[in-house]
């Protein structure tokens, strides 16, 4: 290789090495971060789709919106690294092409004065300073100085040929990173779209999430001033009830009762807390689902102390039993008993809804039905 085409090589090396050198820590840092981004979406993709599968209601989709909101800001985020990363790597394909076409023209012009040159020599060219050596004396001088002139043209013709090649390349990856960073652009704007619906999908689930905690909690405060009337009558009937003059008392059978109703027990016993509000609510029994119009029996013998519809609960049929402990029975749809009659164990007292509500209170005081019965 001519030492002026290797130091113009050596040199361009060099400066290329430079520029790659000074570029590399913010493209390695825009690359890390877009990396970091893409390792955060691809978490919150997973536990959006595991809250997908899990959670239900509207708690379950308020849960499921934050995590997607998370998800597209995510989304953004990496959408603008990239299209920030596109954006560097267009202006280092613009400088690239700039840098190769200014070659381009250095060479073109130095290959415009050679050729120049040659058309001066007339058709015969390099040969004609081959020719007008005089008879007589040693070509050898001449034919190196041909060869040198041939080599030297022809080693430019290969450069321009060889900036040419890179020239065209340099363009094909710009034009390249100009569709890629166009491509990022559209689709950080999508996204931004994309955010935007999430936000308004997430003040809507809030909203609503309002709207159902105000109704919860009234109705929360229905039930409880519900479960007070309820027991201020059933503290009523205790204070003016008499003691049933004769028979075995209910005491002695705890355990062992038969069910008032052929059904299950769907509420159990005790406060229920609604946990995604925090609001608790008395339930001094049980709720039993079963067949509309199934026959509603007394677990033991007693007096009818209430039979009539009770507000909130439908009707209602109280019963007094020895030893202090009375019976409800409420949400019947059918009353067949009235107040004062005195009932058998397992006597018909009416016809279920759908469901019935069955309590029992033991010197007034609420116990859990299901350890009385079997």
């Amino acid at each position: 290789m001519p030492p002026v085409r290797s130091l113009s090589a050596g040199l361009l090396l060099a400066l290329l090495l430079a520029g790659e050198a000074g570029a590399q820590p913010a493209r390695g840092s825009r690359e890390q971060e877009l990396e970091a981004v893409r390792l955060e979406i691809v978490r919150l993709q997973g536990r959006l789709d595991r809250l997908r599968d899990e959670a239900a209601g509207l708690a379950g989709q308020l849960e499921r919106s934050r995590v997607e909101l998370a998800l597209q800001e995510q989304r953004l985020a990496e959408a603008e690294a990239a299209r920030a990363l596109a954006d560097e790597r267009l202006q280092r394909a613009t400088a690239a092409v700039k840098a190769v076409e200014g070659e381009v023209a250095a060479v073109q012009r130095e290959l415009r004065s050679r050729m120049f040159a040659l058309y001066r020599l007339g058709r015969p060219g390099y040969l004609r300073l081959f020719l007008a050596a005089r008879p007589g004396t040693d070509l050898l001088p001449a034919l190196r100085q041909l060869r040198f002139f041939a080599r030297r043209d022809g080693q430019l013709l290969a450069r321009f040929t060889e900036a040419r090649a890179r020239l065209g390349f340099e363009r094909d990856q710009l034009a390249e990173q100009e569709r890629l960073a166009a491509a990022w652009v559209t689709r950080e704007e999508e996204r931004r779209r994309d955010l935007d619906a999430a936000r308004e999908r997430q003040r809507l689930l809030l909203a609503a999430a309002e709207r159902e905690q105000r109704l919860l909690s009234g109705r929360a405060d229905e039930l409880a001033e519900r479960e007070r009337k309820l027991a201020n009558f059933l503290d009523f009937l205790y204070g003016r009830s008499d003691p049933l003059a004769s028979g075995r008392s209910i005491r002695d059978f705890r355990g062992l009762l038969e069910r008032p109703v052929t059904g299950t027990v769907t509420v159990p016993f005790g406060p229920r807390r609604d946990r995604r509000y925090g609001t608790t609510t008395p339930h001094h029994g049980v709720e039993m689902s079963t067949a509309a119009g199934a026959e509603v029996r007394a677990v033991f013998a007693g007096r009818v102390a209430f039979a009539a519809p009770f507000e909130g609960y439908g009707p209602t049929v109280v019963l007094q039993h020895t030893g202090g402990v009375f019976t409800l029975y409420a949400g019947l749809s059918e009353l067949r008993v009235a107040r004062g009659d005195v009932v058998a164990l397992h006597a018909p007292l009416g016809a279920a809804g759908e469901r019935l509500y069955f309590e029992i209170r033991v010197d007034n005081r609420p116990e859990d039905p299901l350890s009385w019965i079997r």
